[in-house]
C-alpha cells in the first residue's frame, strides 16, 4: 500500500470504512473528523478469520507510531499474563447477567 493510496483512502473513503493491508490483522480505518481532530486514518488490529476478514467488530487503534511503542510496553509486562489467566479462570466460572456497581482496582 503506497502513501498514494492511503491519500486517495482518506480523501475518498467513507467514514468508519477499513481497507485491508498486506500484513494479516492489520487495515487501515478512516476515522471521521470528531470535536477538534480532523478526519484521518489508522491503524486497526483485529484478529482475523482464515478468509483474512475481521473476527471482531472492531480491534486494538493505533493513532500513531508513539502509541504503538506504548501498547509493545504493555504487552511486555510480565502481570498481563497473570492477569488474562485470572480472567480466563474467572469467566469459566462466572453466571451472566452479574454486574459489579463499585469500580475497583485488581492488585496484580
Amino acid at each position: 500500500m503506497s502513501e498514494e493510496k492511503l491519500g486517495d483512502f482518506l480523501k475518498t473513503g467513507k467514514d468508519w470504512s477499513r481497507i485491508r493491508t498486506s500484513v494479516a490483522g492489520a487495515f487501515v480505518l478512516k476515522l471521521p473528523p470528531c470535536r477538534s481532530a480532523p478526519v484521518q486514518l489508522v491503524v486497526e488490529l483485529n484478529l482475523v478469520d482464515e478468509t483474512g476478514n475481521p473476527n471482531k467488530r472492531r480491534g486494538l487503534v493505533l493513532m500513531s507510531s508513539a502509541e504503538l511503542e506504548e501498547f509493545k510496553g504493555l504487552f511486555r509486562d510480565e502481570k498481563l499474563p497473570k492477569l488474562l489467566g485470572m480472567i480466563d479462570s474467572v469467566n469459566s466460572k462466572v453466571k451472566a447477567g452479574k454486574r459489579r456497581k463499585e469500580e475497583e482496582v485488581i492488585e496484580l
